[in-house]
């Protein structure tokens, strides 16, 4: 009888299969789905038949995933993995928030999950005689505009542009068909849950089997990564195709230099593997227009592979560039309005893909030519790239004692942040960016000691992957999947890109923090092998727990006061107590900044009314919209509504402009984020929401 019959059955494969295809799923409805939506027919059966030929699509198609040796993730590490993220997932779930009022990007998301689940389309066409006809958006200082919803075509035939990426707001409109707001804010805790679950099964592949439960329970516990987890952000999306593309790659590299050493494997073997995790990475574009980042270090990756004659890495150019494109296009024809806004970060990210691209042509047509590193410098290759890794490691740490990053103080997030500094009491300087304290934002959450352990743990597998490109050998299998994340964590520390307002701006660490653990714990198992052959297993075990503990017990204090917060706990009671108390017939006009900010789209969106918002040079004139308020009215009223104006701030809001029957419809207050610029956040400020009604006076 083969012995082989009683060993224990190895898991990884099956769950790196539906980890893999659940990350699928999410590109191919999001490209799908967005077509739909673009010609106005996403509701719910269809997106619900979307859904399941997605799911199967996706299912057929991992199964080319392949399938290599090394050491088998068996029956109790794999329970211990898979226990561990549930345990992680529910509480992300239980403590989930209620961020509805689009003040930040989550809110944002769902309400552009819910406009889109309630009209079917995006963007939304509004039929302008529902706000007093074509004259209303004619009208200087009057507009359907508001934060993160863009007003786009013409007075006549205006449109409501939902400011970001479709493809979150596609798959988040499926649990809000199917459950409504609780189904749907329970899951970014779901997909945060696959993305931990990539990330262990990548560790059991790439370290230990035994590692995987701590690594993916670790990052699931740090505190950035669970904040965004527990909101409709775009980041429990992104973690997922991003965990699982570099899954299959580490699977396929190591699959085919297995097959390469026995056989001399052949690039068509590889070929669709390969278009499979270029196509999960590009696709992260569908959900973030900013992966274009990793995308554009898989050229490198590829050109490298080419040019020691992998040839299946055309296939990962080809599907990354592919779904790149395609979340492009989507872009450029669904949420052109946002590509314009973050211009002058995408485009030199455009310039740097088109440049790195160029000089990787050029070196691999001389490496075919036989051009490569002069002997001595491939032999001194792994020792440069070490040392290299460790300099820029304490380089970027230092930038605070040698510079201070700034930006143009006439930017909108740098007047932003010059108002958070007079409320800190902090010296009063727009333009800083707080760029140079990235790698204080990361040991705020994993400790200094953990940046040490895994800096040292860094450098030792460049240098490994120098080795391999110095002498040969079979290409390591973590090491596409390094290069990429190394790179992404690299330009993230250099320029975040993001308005320094925490825990809001931490959500940018997306691919840094992972990575800070998994070297850490990559590290801690490394050192109790090495104790191990020499000292024994108590000692191993000793070293080990220590070297666990230098990330696991900072990790743990840091999120601990976060443990059980909701933020903004009661946000959708708000809304729900808001729109009781809007009319038949009405036709909302905000007439402050908060009003605008905070109820425009909770007034189309949720309550299903139509809404008009006052500019900023408009309400700074009460006669102005006073004025205007009665021409709207006059309007709405000949077609059979009234306008009702909403304040937020205060009764004067409304009756400096002569409103009458003003009343009080909202007095509420909800936990919210702090805003912090220089320290770690430790608790939830009160948010205090009010809002004020009244009708036009004559």
């Amino acid at each position: 009888m083969d012995p082989s019959t009683h060993a224990p059955r190895d898991l990884a494969p099956a769950l790196e299969r539906c980890v893999v295809a659940a990350a699928l799923w999410v590109v191919v409805l999001g490209l799908a789905g967005s077509l739909i939506a673009w010609v106005g027919a996403w509701v719910p059966l269809v997106g619900a038949l979307t859904a399941v030929i997605a799911a199967a699509l996706a299912w057929r198609i991992s199964g080319r995933l392949p399938r290599p040796g090394g050491t088998p993730l068996r029956p109790v590490p794999a329970a211990a993995l898979v226990v561990g993220v549930l345990a992680v997932t529910v509480w992300t779930g239980l403590t989930h928030s209620e961020q509805v009022l689009p003040r930040r990007d989550s809110a944002s998301y769902l309400q552009a999950t819910i406009y889109l689940a309630e009209n079917g389309v995006r963007p939304v066409a509004i039929d302008a005689e529902t706000i007093g006809g074509p004259e209303t958006l004619a009208e200087e200082g009057l507009t359907l505009e508001a934060p993160a919803f863009y007003e786009t075509g013409s007075p006549q035939e205006p449109v409501v542009q939902p400011q970001f990426m479709p493809g979150p707001a596609l798959v988040y409109s499926l649990p809000w068909w199917a459950g409504g707001a609780t189904a749907t804010l329970w899951a970014p805790a779901v997909l945060g849950g696959l993305a931990l679950l990539a990330i262990g099964l990548l560790v059991a592949r790439t370290i230990s089997p035994w590692a995987a439960a701590a690594a993916a329970v670790l990052v699931g516990a740090c505190f950035p990564w669970l904040h965004t987890a527990r909101s409709t952000y775009s980041e429990p999306l992104a973690g997922l195709t991003l965990a699982a593309g570099f899954l299959a790659l580490t699977l396929l590299v190591r699959a085919a230099e297995d097959r390469r050493s026995t056989e001399g494997g052949r690039a068509g073997t590889w070929a669709g593997a390969a278009l499979l995790a270029g196509a999960l990475v590009g696709g992260t574009s569908i959900v973030r227009i900013d992966a274009l980042r990793e995308t554009m270090l898989l050229v490198p990756v590829a050109a490298l592979l080419l040019a020691r004659g992998r040839g299946w890495a055309r296939g990962l150019l080809v599907g990354a560039g592919a779904t790149t494109l395609a979340g492009f296009a989507v872009a450029g024809v669904m949420s052109w309005r946002y590509l314009g806004e973050i211009g002058s970060s995408l485009v030199p990210l455009v310039a740097l893909v088109v440049l790195m691209s160029l000089v990787c042509w050029w070196l691999l047509r001389r490496s075919r030519r036989g051009w490569s590193l002069p002997a001595a410098l491939a032999s001194r290759l792994p020792a440069a790239l070490a040392v290299a890794v460790v300099v820029v490691g304490v380089g970027l740490s230092l930038r605070p004692l040698v510079m201070t990053v700034r930006q143009d103080p006439r930017d909108p997030g740098a007047m932003y942040v010059a108002r958070m500094q007079a409320e800190l009491g902090l010296p009063v300087d727009g333009g800083r960016t707080y760029a140079e304290h990235s790698v204080d934002w990361l040991a705020w959450w994993v400790g200094p000691a953990a940046l040490v352990v895994a800096l040292v743990a860094l450098a030792l597998l460049w240098r490994a992957l120098g080795t391999w490109w110095a002498k040969g050998g079979p290409v390591p299998s973590w090491g596409a999947a390094l290069f990429v994340t190394t790179g992404s964590t690299l330009l993230t520390l250099w320029r975040p890109g993001i308005t320094p307002d925490h825990p809001w701006a931490d959500r940018r660490l997306l691919v840094a923090l992972p990575l800070v653990i998994v070297l850490a714990v990559a590290a801690a198992a490394w050192a109790g092998r090495w104790v191990r052959r020499r000292h024994g297993t108590l000692a191993a075990g000793v070293v080990a727990t220590g070297l666990l503990a230098v990330t696991a017990v900072p990790t743990a204090l840091a999120t601990w006061p976060h443990r059980a917060e909701r933020v903004e706990a009661g946000g959708l009671a708000a809304a729900a107590d808001y729109c009781r108390a809007l009319e038949p017939g009405d036709v909302v006009l905000a007439v402050d900044d908060w009003a605008v900010n905070h109820w425009t789209q909770v007034t189309r969106g949720m309550c299903g009314v139509p809404a008009v918002a006052t500019t900023g040079r408009l309400r700074d004139d009460p006669d102005r919209v006073r004025a205007a308020a009665q021409r709207l009215d006059e309007r709405v009223r000949a077609r059979g509504g009234r306008v009702l104006l909403v304040a937020h701030r205060e009764r004067s809001s409304l009756t400096d402009i002569g409103a009458r029957d003003v009343q009080e419809v909202l007095d509420t207050t909800i936990p919210e984020d702090p805003h912090v610029l220089e320290t770690r956040p430790e608790r939830l400020d009160p948010l205090h929401l009010t809002v004020w009604t009244g009708r036009v006076g004559r």
